[in-house]
């Protein structure tokens, strides 16, 4: 379970940059070229490359290659698999970890 709060904290920390949010609302209306991203921004190639690189450090963004252009997209299993880790965690009163201490990790 432990493992589960840290992959998630690491991308929800990865998203709490306003410019990697604005990057997923951008990408949410599909593949988009490095180039065309860049258009959305006062930022230089190498800041949005280390941005991108940090979306996909966490596997919410995937990156495919065609010569010289780099292609970015969602990857809506994991972008589906945290929506529903945070839903979880603030409704599900049936499992909550304050019901049963033995899911509780901070003993």
């Amino acid at each position: 379970m432990k493992q589960k709060y840290d992959d998630n904290a690491r991308i929800i920390k990865a998203l709490s940059d306003p410019s990697r949010l604005r990057i997923i609302d951008i990408l949410s209306c599909g593949e988009k070229c490095a180039c065309d991203i860049l258009e959305h921004f006062d930022f230089t190639q190498p800041t949005l490359s280390h941005h991108m690189k940090v979306l996909m450090d966490c596997s919410i963004v995937e990156c495919r290659k065609e010569g010289l252009w780099s292609y970015y997209y969602l990857n809506n299993n994991n972008c589906n698999r945290l929506i529903l880790f945070l839903m979880n965690l603030i409704t599900d009163t049936e499992d909550c970890i304050c019901k049963d201490k033995s899911k509780c990790e901070c003993k």
